[in-house]
């Protein structure tokens, strides 16, 4: 059986070669999250209101392996937007994925951008 964490590689903004309308802004709840799902990704999305910002990664857990991290809270830890999975409260930065509690996995991240209300998510295909 295929690891589910091997579909999902951090993308920055100067790798983007396909911009995927994930929604209109009022499709997305303020400072939660919503998942959408890109051929056979599931991502989360998140309306970072309160830091007018947004922000995107997987939506699988690496610890449960659970389709779940749309559903956790966001928040900040030293100034860093992160995002904690709802099963463990395991947090993660939403800008690198990389996870504030010191343990060893991590979570892919990916470039929003809003442009005319409409919400894109950026991927390498």
């Amino acid at each position: 059986m295929e690891n589910i964490l091997d579909k999902y590689k951090t993308v920055t903004v100067n790798e983007v070669t396909t911009w995927f309308k994930a929604g209109n802004i009022k499709d997305f709840p303020s400072n939660r999250g919503g998942c959408i799902k890109y051929k056979d990704k599931q991502i989360a999305v998140f309306n970072f209101e309160r830091r007018n910002e947004w922000y995107a990664c997987q939506n699988a857990c690496p610890h449960k392996m659970e389709m779940v991290l749309s559903r956790g809270m966001t928040g900040s830890a030293d100034g860093v937007p992160k995002i904690a999975c709802p099963m463990h409260k395991k947090t993660f930065s939403l800008v690198d994925g990389s996870n504030l509690n010191g343990d060893d996995f991590s979570i892919a991240t990916y470039p929003v951008k809003v442009v005319d209300n409409e919400v894109f998510v950026g991927f390498l295909e």
